[in-house]
């Protein structure tokens, strides 16, 4: 595989414009692992934007609580490590978001549910 990806880096390297370059080279540029491993993230955070339309009872805490926490994590460890990392920063900040949104979301219907239930309790 890395045969083959540098064959691919190889070809492209000659078609990049001049004022491309900086990016193209850049240590956490398009040649590198620090680019790739942020882009592909991406999906967690269209997949936590997806489920903001998802009834709030069908909501993991778990799933939810785990990837705020990481969010956060390597927010804080790709402002850390050199090079920097902004990109593996900006997905991170996302998710950490998204899925504090989610917990939110959760943490609300879980105390309305609460009072319906001493409302209830008190009314009989």
């Amino acid at each position: 595989m890395s045969k083959l990806y540098k064959a691919v880096i190889g070809v492209v390297d000659r078609f990049v414009p001049s004022a491309m370059r900086p990016l193209w080279e850049h240590p956490a540029g398009p040649k590198t692992i620090f680019f790739w491993a942020p882009a592909g993230k991406w999906s967690l955070v269209i997949a936590g934007l997806g489920d903001v339309n998802r009834p709030v009872e069908n909501l993991s805490i778990r799933q939810c609580s785990s990837l705020a926490i990481t969010g956060m994590i390597w927010s804080r460890y790709s402002l850390v490590i050199i090079p920097k990392n902004y990109s593996l920063f900006a997905v991170n900040v996302f998710v950490a978001l998204t899925n504090l949104y989610q917990l939110g979301r959760a943490y609300k219907y879980n105390t309305e549910k609460e009072a319906l239930k001493e409302a209830k309790k008190k009314g009989k």
